[in-house]
């Protein structure tokens, strides 16, 4: 029977800069459900600016980030864009219907073949 995690943990490419100055990069995403795309929809930011649901979405599966004792909409606003962006591929590749795959040429050997993404695995 296949298995696969249902958290992934990331380093940000720039980090969260807290109030102290302190960096945070390394966290924790786990599989968005069904509620967590329904239930931001109804959320008046998301209803003034339809760009905001991204940030709810990553507030709400972004269970680590660093030492921060909660990731909030505040958290996630501060984020440079390139961490955005990051958070939002890294979103969409996990959340994916089939997992991810790659064709991939060994450098020794040139033998080719399909590596399927590391966050599925075979149990």
């Amino acid at each position: 029977m296949a298995s696969f995690d249902t958290c992934v943990e990331f380093d940000l490419p720039k980090g969260f800069i807290d109030e102290k100055g302190e960096v945070h990069k390394h966290g924790v995403m786990r599989l968005a459900n069904a509620a967590d795309e329904i239930v931001p929809l109804n959320d008046p930011r998301v209803k003034m600016n339809p760009g905001y649901l991204s940030i709810l979405l990553l507030e709400r599966v972004i269970t680590k980030l660093g030492g921060l004792p909660k990731v909030d909409s505040s958290v996630i606003e501060s984020l440079f864009t390139a961490d955005m962006a990051f958070l939002q591929d890294l979103y969409q590749k996990i959340n994916a219907i089939e997992p991810p795959q790659s064709d991939v040429t060994c450098p020794k050997c040139t033998h080719r073949f399909t590596v399927v993404s590391p966050f599925f695995a075979e149990a």
